[in-house]
């Protein structure tokens, strides 16, 4: 909430002493109103948490003073001001039914609207329209109801509240910034064109007539693209978006709508995940670098995805909007990729995310997955057990975490869909370093029993899963051979592929199975040609992180050098399509969903070393 003038400020002090009981000790009275004063002047010079500090003091020293229900207000602002809307409703609710002022209904009405409670919010906040509240605090009641209505699919309504709030408001740009966010989702063409008639002379029909022009470019409508940011930019009207009007009239003038030959790609650059973004570019700029020696010319647009989830959702906009570019590869981790997955299905631009975070090709239509995920793995693993190697039964031992979980699940469902099935689970802490109660678990017998040590019994299962990585099954195989399951086929995931599986494992791992998206020693001479062409470029080994970024890229500049791929929608319509593209991890076709699905490399320990299974090229899942 924004602070209120010295002279008002002045004011509301002024007015705590007139409330005073008239026979109550003078000396006690200034005393208390002195402390409570304390507290307000620094809520008003912004010092929240000293004010916080003093008047939750007052509460205490001063349980019986007529001062409290200001104290318990001015305690619930603070708490509201600080994005601590819990604790500012406990304050309210301890104001009595008489001290339930305007001030206080909108307090409450925010903190419901923040907290998703918008319908509920809403019903509190619309009597307070023509309450007696300063202009900072009509300001906020009318951007409350604004946020509240556009949540409830109401967006006329909300501009129109936003409207009041901006006008109200000293300080727009938050509300703007809300304004804009409504504007540029998915709502009615209708709701964009009234809005830039009935807010004619105002930012927010200058924000609606530049989502108009923006719409009708991408629909190929060059001529009112252009009336329409031409009338955007010839109105003088403050406007916080005019250089993305400007950046758009740009384009048309230059004749382009979109970049055909230009994509743009969303990778961590900074922070701690940048070693990983770095390689993923290193395997883009090495597609890039191969597809420019032909005819056709392309270049890749790269934007950090940062800390925030929302800065991927930026770049989005940025890219789609401002570098026109023709389709997006990334962000690689979850949230980020989650972000910018619902923006590009906003801005309707194809995405192909790198991230195997659940549920992103859902999204809609326009996004798109090639990562390896759990699911895939699980997938061709339990096909190979059960059709190739015969096996029908199964142990699983798995970490306490995520992954593990996951993947016990999936394994589980893939291995009964296939006919076969677990009979004996068994989990462990992360920090385990003793499996014996584990393994003594899966082979069934009490661990405590000392005649059990010598016992041996047969194997209640055909196989034992692992869904962990290679320093981990490292220490558990050698463990598994000392408790009498020293023959047990041994099956594994993507994090096997490392040499501290051979070098922890040693004898104990040979003949284990694992899949993988990549493998740097595949006989298959796709592979071959990229690792030489890698180790030439970077002089380093690439991983799946390059392989993947490599395929990624060589996909989309494959589509975009297509005579019949002219814009978005071309490309979008193609990817969707993609049947069989021979990518150095595998060959990936498009599912109904959008996941690229892949073949696996499947890969066996044999005499110390790894070698590909499936030979000439990866392990076909139907």
């Amino acid at each position: 909430m924004q602070r209120l003038s010295a002279a008002f400020l002045a004011l509301v002090l002024a007015c705590i002493f007139l409330i005073a009981p008239c026979g109550a000790n003078p000396a006690l009275a200034t005393e208390q109103a002195g402390d409570f004063q304390a507290g307000v002047e620094l809520y008003y010079t912004g010092h929240l948490d000293e004010g916080l500090t003093r008047l939750r003091g007052f509460v205490i020293r001063n349980p019986n003073s007529p001062l409290l229900p200001q104290a318990h207000l001015y305690l619930a602002r603070i708490f509201h001001d600080q994005d601590n809307c819990t604790a500012a409703l406990l304050y309210l609710d301890r104001l009595p039914p008489g001290e339930q002022s305007p001030e206080a209904q909108l307090v409450r009405g925010s903190c419901l609207v923040r907290m998703g409670e918008k319908r509920a919010g809403a019903d509190i906040l619309l009597p307070l329209q023509d309450a007696p509240l300063t202009e900072s605090d009509r300001s906020l009641a009318f951007g409350r109801l604004g946020q509240a209505y556009a949540a409830l699919d109401e967006p006329l309504r909300a501009l129109l509240f936003y409207r009041q709030a901006l006008v109200a408001s000293s300080m727009p740009g938050p509300w703007l910034a809300q304004v804009h966010d409504l504007l540029r989702s998915p709502i009615a063409e209708t709701v964009l064109e009234e809005a830039a008639f009935m807010f004619h002379g105002s930012a927010i029909a200058q924000d609606a007539r530049l989502q108009l022009a923006l719409r009708a470019l991408n629909r190929g409508e060059h001529e009112r693209a252009g009336a329409l940011v031409g009338q955007v930019m010839g109105d003088p009207t403050p406007f916080p978006y005019r250089s993305e009007a400007r950046a758009l009239l740009e384009q048309l003038h230059g004749g382009a709508t979109t970049e055909t030959a230009t994509l743009g790609a969303i990778l961590p650059l900074s922070g701690r995940f940048a070693p990983f973004g770095e390689r993923m570019r290193r395997g883009m700029d090495l597609a890039l670098s191969l597809h420019n020696q032909g005819s056709h010319q392309a270049r890749f647009i790269y934007r950090d995805s940062g800390a925030e989830a929302q800065t991927s959702a930026d770049n989005v906009t940025t890219l789609v909007n401002i570098d026109r570019v023709i389709a997006i590869a990334g962000p690689l981790t979850g949230a980020a990729a989650q972000s910018a997955a619902r923006r590009a299905q906003r801005e309707a631009a194809p995405l192909l995310a790198l991230s195997p975070r659940e549920g992103l090709p859902q999204e809609g239509s326009w996004v798109f997955r090639n990562s390896l995920t759990s699911r895939q793995q699980a997938r061709a693993l339990a096909h190979y057990a059960v059709t190739r190697a015969g096996k029908q039964t199964f142990g699983v031992l798995y970490p306490e975490n995520r992954l593990g979980e996951e993947l016990l699940n999936l394994f589980s469902q893939e291995v009964q869909r296939l006919g076969g099935r677990v009979v004996k689970q068994q989990s462990y802490g992360e920090d385990t370093t003793d499996f014996r109660t584990q393994i003594h678990g899966l082979l069934g017998y009490d661990p405590a029993a000392a005649a059990n040590r010598s016992r041996k019994r047969p194997l209640p299962f055909d196989a034992l899963f692992i869904p962990d990585y290679a320093d981990r099954v490292g220490v558990i195989a050698p463990q598994l051979a000392y408790y009498g399951m020293e023959k047990v086929p041994l099956l594994g995931i993507n994090g096997w592929n490392s040499p501290d599986l051979l070098r922890l494992g040693g004898r104990f791992v040979e003949g284990a199975v694992f899949v993988d998206g990549f493998f740097i020693d595949s006989p298959q001479p796709m592979v071959r040609e990229f690792v030489a062409l890698y180790r030439e470029a970077f002089d380093e080994d690439p991983t799946i992180l390059e392989a993947q970024a490599f395929d990624s890229a060589g996909i989309l500049l494959y589509l975009l050098s297509r005579p019949d791929v002219r814009g978005r929608e071309d490309l979008r319509r193609h990817l969707s399509g993609l049947q069989n593209f021979p990518g150095v991890t595998g060959y990936l076709s498009a599912d109904r969903d959008g996941e690229l699905e892949r073949d696996l490399f499947l890969i066996q320990v044999r005499d110390g070393r790894f070698v590909q299974l499936s030979g000439e090229r990866p392990l076909w899942i139907p």
